[in-house]
């Protein structure tokens, strides 16, 4: 039977984030961070890595042609975004550079566009199918004269024979008997109040 301290071991949770800071950062400043994880009890710190300068860089829209340096951590105690933000903010860095994402996030997006990068692959490589007969017919009418265009023509008309009968025109208020006489010259104006300068009203 396993002992209470073993089994507790085995069970503790641990929390995996990615750090990624947007432009060049000085080492002394990332080993600074790195210490200020100590409150979240770190069980790894990975190492820092580097991408090359990109025009947009991943995550950092408002950015432009800068690297991105990044690291991994596993932690005890969980942690938000925010207060990363405000531990680098405090140390004199620009919490608008700094994303925090969660690690299965992060590896789960790199595999979603591996994949679509993989797909694109076989398009630019494989020829377009065969047109199939609908494709045809209608290769027919855009290669036609612009006055021939099926559309033009209006083929599809909505003047067509339902069970026998053509539809009905449409009833608009264009058809209501209209008068002659305005409804303001048959009415009577009601007698004025008496004021004290028009007492006769």
């Amino acid at each position: 039977m396993k002992s209470f301290i073993k089994y507790l071991a085995e069970s503790e949770k641990t929390y995996n984030y990615r750090i990624k800071i947007c432009g060049d950062v000085p080492a002394q400043q990332i080993k600074d961070l790195q210490s200020k994880l100590d409150q979240f009890s770190p069980e790894k710190i990975g190492s820092t890595k580097s991408t090359p300068i990109q025009k947009i860089p991943t995550d950092f829209p408002n950015f432009q042609n800068e690297p991105i340096t990044m690291f991994d951590v596993s932690l005890r105690y969980p942690a938000i975004e925010p207060q990363i933000k405000q531990l680098a903010q405090l140390m004199g860095l620009d919490p608008n550079r700094i994303v925090m994402q969660d690690s299965a996030y992060v590896d789960g997006m790199v595999s979603e566009l591996e994949k679509i990068e993989d797909q694109n692959q076989d398009l630019l490589t494989s020829d377009y199918p065969a047109p199939d007969a609908d494709q045809k017919a209608l290769k027919k009418d855009y290669a036609a004269e612009p006055k021939d265009h099926v559309v033009l023509k209006n083929a599809y008309r909505s003047n067509f024979t339902i069970a026998g009968q053509k539809t009905p025109p449409a009833h608009t208020t264009n058809e209501l008997p209209q008068g002659q006489k305005s409804p303001m010259s048959s009415m009577t104006r009601p007698p004025k109040p008496a004021t004290g300068a028009n007492p006769r009203g």
